[in-house]
């Protein structure tokens, strides 16, 4: 058994009640639950997921229900997130498995640290067109014409450093974007920022921004 099946096996036993967990073979398993249908979940230890992957592990378990980047640094690109979302797979996280289970919406769950802040951009009137390049990079086109090329930031207070980094994982953005609601960046992030030819931001600054056609 893999690694990441064994983990995902205990957290998963361990985090929810009236559960069994078990292992089908290579990377899934299925979580049974009382009066539930049976989840069949795959578990990757993959640093990126791509289309390659996730059609891959479809044509092995065509009754996939989830599939779960089990790295906390996993990326998902955008073709691999449209695939699974068009076949009604669940995707994400660990966490974010857990909390479809309880929510029982495991076949349209979405990574958890990034739903709330994309469905955001979804749902702005100012948006005209959105291609989603990564789970944390997105490219807009507002209503003037401008494109805006977006990445998302994680960390309660980003730092310099987390802002660098994330240029050299990701490419250039226009904008980024710290979606952890409880904190800000700091000042040298945003200093960092303007050496590399980006804005760093919170939400009301950002809509704002679009609000203005950038």
């Amino acid at each position: 058994m893999n690694w990441q099946v064994n983990y995902a096996i205990e957290n998963i036993s361990q985090g929810l009640r009236n559960v069994t967990v078990e292992h089908v073979r290579d990377d899934a398993i299925r979580i049974v639950m009382p009066s539930k249908p049976d989840v069949i979940a795959v578990i990757s230890a993959a640093y990126k997921i791509g289309i390659i992957e996730v059609v891959r592990y479809h044509e092995d378990f065509p009754n996939m229900d989830f599939l779960c980047g089990y790295r906390k640094l996993c990326i998902w690109e955008g073709e691999a997130i449209k695939y699974v979302e068009d076949k009604k797979i669940g995707w994400g996280s660990s966490g974010t498995l857990i909390s479809a289970i309880l929510k029982d919406e495991v076949n349209t769950a979405a990574h958890k640290d990034f739903y709330f802040a994309y469905r955001l951009i979804e749902q702005n009137r100012f948006i005209t067109e959105l291609d989603r390049e990564f789970d944390r990079v997105f490219r807009v086109t507002l209503t003037n014409g401008n494109t805006l090329r977006v990445g998302m930031i994680m960390e309660y207070e980003p730092t310099a450093d987390a802002i660098r980094t994330f240029w050299e994982t990701f490419g250039p953005v226009d904008i980024a974007w710290n979606i952890n609601p409880n904190g800000n960046p700091t000042q040298n992030a945003i200093e960092a920022g303007k050496d590399l030819g980006c804005m760093v931001v919170k939400w009301d600054e950002l809509k704002e921004l679009l609000r203005n056609r950038f």
